[in-house]
């Protein structure tokens, strides 16, 4: 069973042992990295599989504000990881199945969820896809690692 929390004292520990293979850090950063990054619009929240922590992303309510192809009232989401060690059994895409219900419990004032990935990481995208994010057709060439395909998925039906 896939469940996400938000980031509390408790999971610190098991947060700093969540890690990418190299190749997939320019994407989405480090654990340590994700930690320092909470503020007052960027909320960070944990996935587990089990009861096991096992990724971890972060919510940025502030999207709009940065990025001008995500409209007003939509949230961002930022720096989605799986552990490099459970990644190809599908908890990825269940995590992005399960953000949905939660996203309409914990942000419903947010009618829709915004999110880019680089188009060097083909399995994320197809992971995005599965959950139920859809692709604009439209790219963001913004980002450090590269162009980036733009997604989105409707919080609210």
């Amino acid at each position: 069973m896939i469940t996400i929390e938000k980031l509390n004292e408790s999971h610190l520990e098991d947060v700093k042992k969540v890690s990418l293979a190299d190749e997939q850090v320019k994407f989405a950063g480090t654990a340590e990295e994700f930690l320092e990054d909470g503020s007052d619009s960027i909320h960070l929240h944990v996935i587990k599989h089990d009861d096991v922590l096992v990724g971890f992303f972060k919510i940025d309510t502030a999207y709009s504000d940065n990025y001008p192809f995500c409209q007003q009232n939509a949230l961002g989401l930022r720096a989605f990881v799986i552990d490099v060690n459970q990644q190809g059994k599908g908890i990825g895409t269940g995590a992005v199945k399960a953000l949905f219900p939660y996203l309409k419990q914990s942000y419903s004032e947010f009618d829709l969820i915004y999110l880019t990935v680089n188009c060097k990481n083909p399995g994320a995208k197809v992971c995005y896809l599965k959950g139920g994010f859809e692709d604009t057709g439209e790219q963001y060439l913004g980002g450090e690692a590269g162009p980036q395909y733009i997604m989105v998925g409707k919080i609210t039906d």
